[in-house]
């Protein structure tokens, strides 16, 4: 009897023992998605922080349609507006979140097009500084969009390898959503000369 006894507490502790190591892990992948969400959402954060500075640049520099910086405008009025925490990051989410994200990158698209045509604004010393900035910001986005994919992908193998995936149900760690091209981004621009 006590032998057994032994037995199964010594499974008991094991298994415990176990459990914590995974839950702990979950934790440490689950904090580093977090981590990595923050970095995406500061990098458009400073985005959208430049847009109107630059807006602003090209109002001062060239007296051009209105819709293009209109629509620029709106589009970052847009993107700010769509915000989500490391904790509703599902796959939906992510996708809405990269909508708005497209949506505001391509007025950005238009407007620095519109401005090509226009000789004095493209000498503006002001706009170079700022259009290098975004360029500068864009590179940035696109790398922690990588590191929060990485960061995902791991959490995610994580989550659903077994036996993880049975403590990852219990403490409830669902699977976290990626960053995924767009549909715009399938086709290569075309450039007229």
């Amino acid at each position: 009897m006590s032998k057994t006894l032994i037995i199964v507490v010594v499974i008991a502790l094991a298994l415990g023992m176990y459990g914590c190591s995974s839950y702990n892990g979950l934790v440490q992948t689950d904090t580093n998605v977090q981590e990595k969400w923050a970095q995406v959402q500061t990098q458009y954060q400073r985005r959208a922080d430049l847009i109107p500075n630059l807006v602003r640049t090209v109002q001062g520099a060239a007296n051009f349609e209105k819709s293009t910086l209109t629509a620029v405008i709106q589009a970052r009025a847009s993107a700010t507006q769509v915000k989500f925490t490391a904790d509703q990051l599902t796959p939906e989410n992510v996708q809405k979140f990269q909508a708005a994200q497209d949506q505001l990158s391509g007025s950005l698209s238009r407007l620095l097009a519109v401005a090509e045509s226009y000789p004095n604004l493209k000498a503006n010393q002001n706009f170079s500084e700022l259009q290098a900035q975004l360029e500068g910001t864009e590179n940035r986005i696109a790398v922690s969009r990588n590191d929060f994919n990485g960061a995902v992908k791991t959490y995610n193998q994580s989550v659903r390898s077994f036996p993880n995936n049975i403590f990852a149900g219990i403490f409830g760690f669902p699977v976290k959503g990626f960053f995924e091209a767009s549909q715009a981004a399938q086709n290569a621009p075309t450039v007229q000369f």
